[in-house]
């Protein structure tokens, strides 16, 4: 019995001992268990006679009973322990502020911003959304859309070229989103009437350019289109984009391969303490480019020019961007500073519409 008795003190202090529910756990184990040490001794009571089973299993017995109780005992003041624990680590302070949740605390960047109010513009005036891939062919980019042979813009130094395939052609990162007009006007009979936003890429970079940027294109094709009603477009679109009740606009005769007759567009606006108003002032600020498509273009996407005319025009939407929320250099949209977005980004709930307000 005197190994019993030592069973048991070790057993005792074994649970004394124990740090957590979990070491306790295993000292349960190890006594109580199937293959623990009070049940082996268990396990030798059919062998005795049954004098001597009597005697040893009553010992064996009120030692079982002992770690059990201390067991228990050992294991209410471990979960107090814990739970007080717990307790002290997740103290909340009533008087701090309510945290906002995730919805308020993301902000839609302004590039996405302006996008959501070019598509809400455009829309109300009857326009669809057209997509292109990022990577097009010399044709799509540049040939389709009467650029000649050894234009300055098929220069390796403004394009980003890939390595020449077997048969000499080579892929490019698109210049401009014009690649989307030839794609719609392949795909589709007039009328037509779309805007095309996306990535554009060039090889250009200081406070106002980068190398990956993004436009906005228009194109309306159809029997009876003119210069008129691309004023038109242009000036209800300024208006509500730049949120002014009246826009005084100049177009300036200019060239782009794609468009006879070309035009450069500006914008009357006053230039006050760095700041730019639109509607108002002496000064005028160029904003886009436009024109009525070239013929050979329509001729080049299956349309007929004597049927069918139209117009287009592009602008840059980090520009536009720039100038409508204040943003001084073009590079920090592009640097992933979340100080900076939480002061110039929006609240994600706050979809911009014509009837609420686009930037409210």
């Amino acid at each position: 019995m005197s190994d019993l008795g030592k069973l048991e003190t070790e057993i005792l202090a074994a649970i004394a001992a124990s740090a957590d529910e979990a070491a306790l756990e295993n000292v349960r184990i190890g006594a109580l268990g199937k293959k623990g040490s009070i049940s082996a001794l268990l396990a030798t009571l059919g062998k005795m006679a049954p004098d001597e089973r009597k005697t040893q299993g009553a010992a064996i017995n009120a030692v079982k009973d002992k770690v059990t109780e201390a067991l228990t005992a050992r294991r209410d003041v471990l979960k107090s322990a814990a739970l007080d624990a717990r307790l002290a680590s997740e103290t909340v302070d009533v008087t701090l502020p309510v945290r906002e949740s995730a919805a308020e605390q993301g902000r839609i960047h302004p590039l996405s911003q302006v996008m959501d109010e070019l598509t809400a513009i455009f829309a109300d005036m009857g326009f669809a959304i057209a997509e292109g891939p990022d990577i097009e062919t010399d044709d799509y980019n540049f040939t389709k859309l009467n650029f000649p042979e050894g234009h300055p813009a098929r220069d390796m130094h403004d394009t980003f070229f890939f390595n020449p395939k077997p048969d000499g052609s080579r892929l490019l990162l698109r210049t401009h989103t014009s690649p989307v007009q030839v794609r719609a006007m392949l795909a589709q009979k007039p009328p037509i009437r779309i805007i095309a936003p996306g990535r554009t890429y060039r090889i250009d970079s200081d406070a106002t350019h980068t190398p990956q940027f993004h436009q906005v294109e228009g194109l309306v094709i159809d029997k009876g289109s003119h210069l008129g009603h691309l004023k038109w477009i242009l000036a209800e679109f300024c208006k509500a984009f730049f949120e002014v009740d009246n826009v005084n606009m100049r177009f300036r005769p200019s060239f782009f391969p794609f468009t006879e007759p070309s035009l450069e567009v500006d914008i009357q606006c006053r230039r006050d303490k760095g700041e730019i108003r639109f509607g108002e002032g002496e000064d005028w600020l160029e904003i886009l480019g436009c024109g009525m498509v070239h013929p050979n273009v329509l001729r080049n996407c299956g349309i007929d020019p004597d049927v069918y005319q139209g117009f287009a025009w592009g602008m840059g939407i980090d520009r536009i961007a720039m100038l409508k929320y204040g943003i001084a250099d073009l590079r920090q949209m592009f640097e992933g500073d979340v100080r900076w977005l939480n002061h110039y980004g929006f609240k994600p709930l706050e979809v911009p519409t014509l009837a609420g307000g686009l930037s409210t």
